[in-house]
């Protein structure tokens, strides 16, 4: 029920402390805790009181029960595309430890006669071929015995690997189905739009060109990096005093400029 629940309302697991004398363990442990507390019989077989061989709080059981209940909802999302064409729609995207991850969403009409669009798996992968996307892909679709055949569009971004007329994704598609026909995604041609308009905003313009002048000038200089390094450390220190500024596991870290992009 608390992974249930977490994963409902998108939540996280861990605490930074999660040993028996923190004061806050995390939310998964916490809840469970709060259930022992609410139901005396739930309370006699968790944390404490199981068995030191069979407690289910590791990260590794989280993930697991989190794993089949992702299956689920792929097969009732199977359930409801039924014997109906789809299409697909596929981003590339960057977590935080820079691992490459692939979202893919299907977009389909239902029994009611809706067009509907489900998210339905994002999968890492190694590298950024069209071929290895592909393959991908591929994996994730006939393991729910979703045909490829029956593709009826795809959806991309503008970048070479995707929209490349005779190596790309969309072009290796359409030698196994021939209907599957490639739009480009109009969220990304929205952003092109827009990075275009605020180029011609001459006070937009200006503020982004300034900025990537003032960090290429820092990141050019190992000195400058650590004099600002060395500032952040000292702004940090000085509200952290004034109780400004909240202390915890992994908080607080002096990280380097990035540049400026068309997204963020």
């Amino acid at each position: 029920m608390s992974v249930r629940w977490l994963a409902l309302q998108s939540c996280s697991f861990r605490g930074d402390d999660e040993s028996p004398s923190s004061s806050n363990r995390g939310n998964f442990l916490e809840m469970v805790d709060a259930f022992g507390k609410m139901n005396t019989k739930i309370g006699e077989v968790v944390l404490g009181n199981a068995p030191k061989n069979a407690t289910y709080t590791s990260p590794n059981i989280q993930k697991e029960i989190l794993s089949i209940m992702a299956n689920r909802v792929r097969q009732r999302i199977r359930k409801e595309i039924g014997d109906a064409k789809c299409s697909i729609l596929v981003d590339e995207a960057r977590d935080t430890p820079s691992q490459e991850q692939i979202a893919i969403i299907l977009r389909f009409v239902n029994g009611n006669e809706i067009l509907t669009e489900r998210f339905f798996a994002i999968k890492s992968v190694s590298d950024t071929t069209s071929l290895n996307l592909k393959n991908q892909i591929f994996d994730v679709l006939v393991r729910f015995n979703i045909q490829v055949q029956n593709m009826r569009g795809q959806g991309y971004d503008d970048a070479n690997n995707m929209r490349g007329a005779w190596n790309g994704l969309q072009a290796l598609f359409l030698r196994d189905c021939p209907y599957a026909y490639y739009v480009h995604c109009f969220a990304h041609r929205l952003q092109l739009t827009l990075v275009s308009a605020a180029r011609d905003v001459t006070a937009i313009n200006s503020l982004f060109s300034d900025l990537d002048n003032v960090i290429n000038m820092i990141r050019s200089s190992r000195k400058r990096i650590n004099e600002l390094k060395s500032s952040l450390k000292k702004e940090i220190e000085h509200l952290l005093e004034i109780g400004e500024q909240e202390t915890r596991s992994g908080a607080n870290q002096i990280g380097n400029l990035q540049r400026a992009g068309g997204t963020r």
